[in-house]
């Protein structure tokens, strides 16, 4: 890497962080909220009429999903938010005119939104200890897990934002794909408590494999072998990474 290419990604990784730090109040505090209520409404008040699952308490068996859940969201919307915003003002123009690779745009983004993801992560993770206590089954797991999981839906994120011709189209994945992927990838339930049909229909989920990962690494439990999840993740990575990198190079939706 070049000095200007060192320069440029230093710039804008630093840009990206300290855009999400200035408007904590819309980027960081809502998230840690949103889990209260779910730790309020579903571990306390319906925790106990469901009893254990996989041995944990469910309250404890609840929390990485909701932790997940809160990376994810906020890995993807960082770097969707963010590019668009660049898009329609103008400024991504700039980054193309000035002596910078398209990589280091893919790499000063997404690092944005892996920094985003991960701050959230561990504040959703303290407000989690004030409601049960968290083991750390495996350390290496779950660091893995959860910077490939913020990778992944910040490579997600830009792809979209790439895509989106107005303010509306960055919402309709994070409305009709996330949300729905997200509450039906294991959050709340083992996959081993439905119909054998369903359980089936769930290995499509690619979120259930992220959710199950991470809940191994803290509990040591999961709905699928821990090897196929990171398998999955760390492909999906690269297919997305590449993706990006040549919409970036080619300057779809971006270049006249």
């Amino acid at each position: 890497m070049n000095r200007i290419n060192r320069v440029a990604l230093y710039t804008l990784t630093r840009k990206e962080i300290m855009r999400f730090f200035r408007i904590w109040t819309q980027t960081l505090l809502p998230s840690p909220i949103s889990i209260v209520l779910y730790f309020v409404i579903f571990g306390s008040l319906i925790g106990p009429r469901v009893g254990e699952i996989e041995g944990h308490d469910y309250i404890a068996y609840l929390a990485p999903g909701l932790i997940m859940m809160a990376i994810i969201n906020n890995s993807f919307s960082n770097v969707v938010a963010s590019f668009y915003g660049a898009k329609f003002q103008r400024n991504i123009e700039e980054m193309y005119v000035a002596p910078m690779s398209s990589w280091v745009i893919l790499l000063g983004f997404t690092i944005g939104g892996v920094a985003r993801g991960f701050i959230v992560g561990l504040i959703v993770t303290a407000v989690a200890l004030f409601f049960t206590n968290l083991s750390l089954h495996h350390v290496g797991v779950i660091i893995l897990v959860v910077f490939a999981t913020a990778m992944l839906f910040s490579l997600g994120g830009l792809i979209n934002a790439i895509f989106s011709r107005k303010f509306d189209d960055i919402n309709i994945i994070p409305t009709f794909v996330l949300t729905p992927l997200t509450y039906l990838g294991g959050v709340f339930y083992s996959i081993n408590m439905l119909p054998e049909f369903w359980q089936k229909v769930s290995y499509f989920n690619p979120i259930l494999y992220m959710i199950n990962a991470f809940r191994y690494g803290m509990l040591g439990t999961s709905d699928v072998p821990v090897m196929i999840s990171l398998s999955f993740i760390v492909l999906a990575n690269v297919i997305c990474f590449i993706g990006a990198w040549y919409l970036l190079e080619k300057g779809t939706g971006i270049k006249a």
